[in-house]
């Protein structure tokens, strides 16, 4: 049996109301891997980049400090991404249930299967947090 790419994924974005696309990967991440609703953890995002002397949203991306520090708050920590000779990591390479950093992208990641809105299996993975609980 072979493993699919990805799950769509939106972290109950659609469900609010929202239309068309927009840069809140961070958000939809948050939502599926922690198992919060997608409005909470918007609020919570936009509110944290307004105090990092952003803009209070959370709809064009969110630097890895202000994202971390939300996610730190939730018992979520990062690790570096496992090594590999010759490849870099993916999200396969991951177990469990993980917030993935990717190039210029935020995944959840379940058992190895990117959940999201299109397949980011491909991409290059930094590092993930991952909640203390489980590591």
């Amino acid at each position: 049996m072979t493993k699919q790419n990805f799950t769509f994924n939106d972290g109950g974005r659609a469900a609010t109301g929202r239309k068309g696309s927009a840069g809140d990967c961070g958000v939809r991440a948050m939502s599926i891997a922690l198992g919060l609703d997608y409005d909470a953890c918007y609020k919570e995002l936009a509110q944290a980049n307004k105090d990092a002397g952003g803009k209070k949203s959370a709809r064009n991306g969110l630097k890895k400090t202000v994202y971390e520090k939300v996610l730190n708050k939730h018992g979520w920590f990062w690790k570096a991404a496992p090594k590999f000779d010759g490849r870099k990591a993916r999200a396969a390479d991951t177990e469990g249930v993980c917030i993935a950093r990717m190039s210029g992208h935020y995944c959840a990641v379940i058992e190895g299967v990117p959940h999201d809105t299109f397949d980011s299996s491909k991409k290059m993975v930094y590092g993930i947090w991952v909640h203390a609980i489980n590591h």
